[in-house]
């Protein structure tokens, strides 16, 4: 009875179930060539961090498994099986495409995390990649069982309250220490600045000399080290000198109140002069800005295209020395000379 029941299902199903085996082979075939390929890219760069590497290794993670359940639920979709079968073809089929996919989410992000940490070359996130790797594994696996467990009929609300519980204490717990992490994901990711560049915040000055996985190093521009919480440097704001196409500098000096007009009308095209003599530099404006204590207050402000501060300073202390010279030639006095704002009551 059974055997005659088969025999007539597949009478009845052959032309179903012919083209549901060759699609099914295809599909098999094609996920192997893209396994085969992913592989193969591997071996040629084990150690590559490009695109074609990072997309191969989700490639390569694509189990024989979920091929032949797939390759199964593509037949059934195209020959009538019965009820029950299909139903427990449909169940593995969504069991092996969650963990199947939990797999390739987790080799793309564990993919682009490395590909940003090779780039930036920083040990410590390099040195971390083994945890950051369990924590994805461990978030995107129960995702997926949630899934799996919800597409069988389970009630999840109370699986995932108690999850979220779970998860909230040991947030609390490490707080400080997954604040940091991320906030170094996002420094490689968002790149607010990068190893070697110069930055400001608050009142210092420094450079990236290292990103880690808790604190960001900066050597200042006096020589100490500068150590800053990721978290706590993120939540500032910074200036990154070195995405800067200029720097912008300001002199202040003053000249004395006895000075000739026709002098105090030299002294901007002496200033104009001495800035255009030193390559990279532009004057931007030079103006009297205030009469006071028997001086004649200037403000000198130029671009320096150098984004080096050795250089920059260089600069700056050429000009001031030329200024004070050119006016001197000039018989004109200067009183005072400084890159600091002066009072409103100049001098």
């Amino acid at each position: 009875m059974v055997i005659t029941s088969l025999v007539d299902w597949f009478a009845n199903n052959r032309d179903g179930l012919l083209l549901g085996v060759a699609v099914g082979a295809a599909l098999v075939a094609f996920m192997l060539v893209l396994r085969s390929f992913g592989q193969r890219t591997i071996a040629r760069d084990p150690e590559g961090i490009g695109w074609r590497n990072v997309i191969s290794r989700v490639l390569a993670k694509t189990s024989l498994a979920f091929m032949i359940i797939a390759a199964a639920d593509v037949v059934a979709n195209y020959a009538e099986l019965p009820r029950k079968p299909a139903h427990l073809l449909d169940i593995a089929f969504t069991i092996a495409f969650a963990l199947q996919g939990a797999i390739w989410v987790r080799e793309l992000i564990l993919g682009l995390i490395g590909r940003k940490v090779a780039e930036e070359n920083s040990g410590a996130l390099a040195s971390a990649m083994a945890i950051i790797r369990v924590l994805i594994s461990v978030a995107l696996f129960a995702i997926a069982a949630i899934l799996i467990l919800d597409n069988l009929g389970v009630n999840v609300t109370a699986l995932v309250a108690g999850l979220g519980i779970g998860g909230i204490a040991i947030g609390l717990a490490a707080q400080g220490i997954f604040s940091d992490l991320f906030a170094a994901l996002s420094i490689l990711f968002d790149k607010p600045f990068k190893k070697g560049d110069t930055i400001r915040y608050d009142q210092s000055t420094g450079t990236v000399e290292r990103i880690g996985l808790k604190t960001t190093r900066l050597r200042s521009i006096t020589g100490e080290m500068l150590i800053m919480a990721n978290t706590k440097l993120l939540e500032r704001e910074i200036h990154n000198l070195a995405a800067a196409k200029a720097r912008r500098m300001t002199l202040y000096f003053a000249i004395g109140i006895d000075t000739p007009a026709e002098k105090i009308a030299a002294v901007l095209d002496v200033a104009a002069a001495v800035v255009a003599e030193v390559h990279g530099c532009k004057l931007i404006r030079c103006a009297a800005s205030g009469v006071g204590s028997g001086a004649v207050a200037f403000e000198l402000v130029y671009d320096d295209k150098s984004l080096d501060n050795n250089r920059v300073a260089e600069d700056h202390s050429t000009i001031l020395l030329n200024l004070i010279q050119r006016l001197r030639a000039e018989k004109v006095e200067v009183v005072r000379a400084s890159g600091i704002t002066p009072p409103l009551a100049p001098f």
